[in-house]
């Protein structure tokens, strides 16, 4: 939510305020000339200014007088600004004027050469229009939330006689009861772990429910109360479902009564494995509890959003309460323009972060933010129930927000210091590799395989920031020329695939205007071998045309000792570094990471490959058909070479799916 900031938009308050405001005053304000008074950075002259601002005074002179959303586009296409207005001409009008209280929006003003503007109905409608498309195109002069990660939650399904209880993550388009969000995976399979051993609730898929013939192992460890074959009745595990629902709501103490009596009472009547079975789930939940740290008296539900500056930089702390739980807290770092105060910038996340999530019904926030009455409002309606935003000064609801704004300064003063550290390292990097510069952006490939099978390639990305993840990349090996085990060929098809498109895609000379995003194309280049990747590696670019690119082999020392390394650079003698030289760790930690991501995918590879069932390629087989088929053939292989006749014998197996099956594994003949 970035449509209104004080400081950008002071100007348009008396023309948002008084709608009778007549065009021949606002020419007479200046839409044609320079105001005398404009602070310009030195890469924006008055002229490129005046420029930007005929531009927009086009698009202004036609603009209507209501609610909705505009963008500022540069010459080259790239959405600039995103913003919502309850008055599109009014709001326009600043920067038609060249109202420029910072250099950030001077510089935007300059690059603007195209209009585009959305009509809304309502503010409100402008409002989560403008929170999707900042999000959607990630405009270089908004505030970015940079952190495009769903919440994980905990799902009761609904759609089955025996609910599942599992981790959910993304759209919440299944039937069942959603409790969340949590924090972080890890948080969600802890409570997950322990609710189990609480309520005994399945966790299996329908497929393997409906398949089984006995328990499986998470009844024998306590952890299922198997209703798949009867162990409990349908009417009991009902109930099992009701009691982690009400848990879950927040009932935990009625819920723990309730189990305290059994208990009691099954020791009362000797039934001592009965009694002994309750403790333990009674501890489970004990131990859930144990796990949401300070909880509130008072607050039932309830997301919690504390910022703090420091360095230019913003740190947004939010802290999630549901049924007088804490579910977790997240660090995010918005990228923003540093002239902008908290408040906007928080003003700015909040209506992004909501774009996807549901919102409570209580949002606390550290600062009081400029649009919050008009964002309840947003987020109600979508939500479809009232949902208040606060900025509390007392009492418990100020504790809960001060502990998450200790939380955000002491995260930001964690990644300053992390920073710091990760540039004097790439400081000594760049020397110890003669670069011009400290690199912004390095790639690391690497390949993995098992005697040439399930092969793939690996490409981890670092910077300033350090590992940059949604950056990382897999290569499946596609070739057919490629001799199984060949390292050379796979670092060759890898390198190719990677730079070819960078080529296509994406000019050399285009450098990101924010110093902290991560560039497309690397500024160095490592590759995990020796000389001989190295050479297949510049054969690569050398065909592409990119003769200039740094490219340095970290082959492995004697007996492949970690720091003993021996680094291999095109027109210099292989060397190596002394064996504590922070750089040298450095790199052993950019290997590392690229060894690990190149082996987890290999693995996941491999796994499928093992388990995957060639009847599982056959559209229209189901679990059932599947079953009725191994049972009469015994194995997937045998099914493969059985006759049309053979398996048109099958029970479930009709006419039609026996051709289907027999044209899969014979290619049509028959």
């Amino acid at each position: 939510m970035s449509g209104r900031q004080p400081s950008e938009l002071e100007p348009d308050l008396a023309f948002e305020d008084d709608d009778l405001e007549s065009e021949e005053h606002l020419v007479a304000e200046g839409p044609d000339s320079t105001p005398p008074e404009v602070h310009l950075d030195k890469a924006v002259s008055a002229g490129e200014l005046a420029t930007g601002m005929a531009v927009i005074r086009k698009f202004w002179e036609t603009l209507p007088g209501s609610p909705g959303v505009y963008r500022m586009i540069s010459l080259s296409g790239e959405v600039l600004y995103v913003g919502k207005a309850r008055n599109l001409k009014a709001r326009v009008s600043s920067y038609a004027r060249g109202d420029a209280p910072n250099n950030r929006i001077a510089r935007m003003i300059s690059e603007t050469s195209q209009m585009e503007f959305v009509t809304t109905t309502t503010e409100t409608e402008a409002l989560l229009l403008e929170a999707n498309l900042i999000k959607q195109l990630q405009p270089r002069y908004n505030v970015l939330m940079r952190d495009g990660k769903s919440f994980p939650f905990i799902l009761i399904t609904g759609d089955h006689v025996a609910p599942q209880i599992i981790k959910h993550r993304g759209a919440r388009n299944r039937k069942g009861q959603y409790f969340g969000p949590f924090a972080s995976p890890s948080a969600v399979n802890r409570t997950l772990n322990t609710l189990q051993r609480a309520f005994l609730l399945r966790n299996c898929t329908d497929s393997f429910y409906e398949n089984r013939t006995r328990p499986c192992l998470q009844f024998q460890i306590k952890r299922c109360a198997a209703p798949c074959t009867g162990e409990i009745s349908t009417e009991g595990y009902a109930a099992l479902v009701r009691e982690a629902k009400d848990f879950l709501e927040g009932k935990s103490v009625v819920i723990r009564q309730q189990l305290a009596d059994q208990m009691q009472k099954a020791s009362d009547e000797l039934e001592f494995e009965t009694a002994a079975l309750l403790r333990d789930r009674l501890a489970a939940l004990s131990t859930v509890q144990a796990q949401q740290g300070v909880n509130p008296m008072q607050v039932a539900e309830a997301d919690v959003f504390a910022i703090h500056a420091e360095a230019g930089q913003f740190c947004i702390e939010v802290f999630f309460f549901r049924t007088y739980q804490n579910w977790g807290n997240r660090a995010f770092f918005p990228r923003a323009d540093r002239s902008l105060e908290p408040a906007e910038v928080l003003g700015a996340f909040l209506g992004q972060f909501y774009d996807e999530r549901p919102a409570p019904r209580l949002v606390l926030l550290s600062h009081e933010i400029e649009d919050r009455a008009l964002l309840a409002e947003a987020l109600s309606f979508r939500a479809g129930h009232k949902v208040e935003i606060a900025a509390p000064r007392r009492g418990e609801k100020r504790e809960m927000v001060e502990h998450a704004l200790t939380n955000a300064r002491e995260a930001l003063g964690r990644r300053l210091s992390e920073t710091a550290g990760q540039e004097k390292l790439l400081e000594s990097l760049a020397t110890t590799f003669g670069l011009d510069a400290p690199p912004r952006r390095i790639d690391v490939f690497d390949n993995s395989h098992i005697m040439g099978t399930n092969a793939v390639g690996a490409m981890i990305v670092s910077g300033p920031r350090g590992f940059s993840k949604p950056h990382y990349r897999t290569f499946n090996i596609r070739s057919d020329e490629i001799t199984p085990g060949d390292d050379f060929g796979m670092m060759r098809e890898v390198l190719h695939r990677r730079f070819s498109r960078l080529v296509k895609e994406s000019p050399r000379d285009e450098v990101p205007d924010d110093p902290e995003s991560v560039p497309v194309w690397p500024d160095l280049v490592l590759i995990d071998g020796g000389k001989g990747q190295l050479e297949a590696v510049r054969g690569v670019l050398n065909e592409l045309g990119i003769t200039d690119l740094p490219l340095v082999g970290v082959a492995k020392g004697p007996d492949r000792d970690a720091g003993r390394e021996t680094f291999i650079m095109p027109g210099r003698e292989p060397f190596r570094l002394p064996p504590r030289d922070p750089t040298l760790y450095f790199i052993q930690r950019l290997r590392d990471e690229a060894h690990r991501f190149a082996i987890g995918t290999h693995r996941a590879k491999r796994k499928k490959a093992f388990v995957q069932n060639p009847l599982d390629e056959i559209g229209g087989i189901g679990p059932r058909r599947k079953r009725a088929l191994l049972l009469h053939f015994g194995t997937a292989k045998a099914v493969s070479r059985a006759s049309y006749e053979d398996l048109a014998r099958v029970p479930g197996i009709n006419d039609a799916t026996a051709r289907l099956i027999y044209d899969h594994f014979h290619e049509g003949g028959r």
